[in-house]
C-alpha cells in the first residue's frame, strides 16, 4: 500500500545517527553533513517505487553532492519479514548500483522512527544548519519512473537550499511503500 509522508516541518532539526554502512564503516550524521546542506533518504532494496527511480536518485546524489550536499540512504525495513532488504542485500545493491553515497543499516528502526520515516523513498533535505528544508518528491515519477525530462523536483530544491539555505514554500509529498515496520 502507497504511504505519503508529512508535508515539510520547516526548521526542523535533523536527529544525529550512527549507524553500520554497506562499506563496512560506521558512518554518523556529523561525517555525512555537507558544507551546504545535507540530504537523508529512506529507500530500501525491493520497494517499486524506490526501484523505478533509483538510477535518478543517484544521478541527483552525485549532482548534489557537487553542489556541497552531503548525501545518506539508510534503509529501516523489518528484514525477517522483507529479507530482500538484509543487510547482505544491501550491500550487493550498493555495489551492484555504484552508490555514491553511504548506504546505511537501520536495524533497530530507531533513526526512522527519529526521523518519522513514512515511506520508501523518503526524503529529508537539511541546510547547512541541519534545519529541514525540504521533505517532497524526487520527480514526478510513482511506481514506473517517468518521462526523462520531468521536472527534479528534489535537486531543484537542494540546489536552491545550498545557495540560500532555504527550501521552496510548495512541496510535494514523496510516495511510496509504507516503512516495513517490526510487529511490536
Amino acid at each position: 500500500m502507497a504511504a505519503v509522508p508529512p508535508v515539510c516541518d520547516f526548521g526542523w532539526r535533523a536527529p544525529g545517527f550512527s549507524l553500520p554502512s554497506t562499506d563496512g564503516r560506521t558512518v554518523t550524521l556529523a561525517e555525512v553533513k555537507g558544507p551546504n546542506g545535507t540530504l537523508v533518504m529512506f529507500i530500501c532494496n525491493h520497494c517499486p517505487y524506490v526501484l523505478a527511480v533509483l538510477d535518478r536518485i543517484i544521478r541527483d546524489a552525485r549532482d548534489l553532492q557537487a553542489l556541497g550536499i552531503g548525501v545518506v540512504a539508510i534503509s529501516a525495513n523489518d528484514v525477517v519479514a522483507y529479507p530482500q532488504d538484509s543487510f547482505e542485500n544491501m550491500k550487493k545493491m550498493a555495489e551492484e548500483k555504484g552508490f555514491p553515497f553511504p548506504y546505511l543499516f537501520d536495524e533497530s528502526q530507531a533513526v526512522a522512527r527519529a526521523y518519522d520515516a513514512a515511506c520508501t523513498p523518503d526524503f529529508f533535505g537539511f541546510n547547512a544548519d541541519l534545519e529541514l528544508q525540504y521533505r517532497g518528491r524526487l520527480d514526478a515519477s510513482r511506481r514506473e519512473a517517468g518521462p526523462p525530462d520531468l521536472r527534479r523536483d528534489l535537486y531543484e530544491a537542494m540546489k536552491q537550499v545550498a545557495k540560500t539555505g532555504k527550501g521552496p514554500a510548495d512541496q510535494i509529498a514523496s510516495m511510496g511503500c509504507s516503512i516495513k515496520w517490526k510487529a511490536a
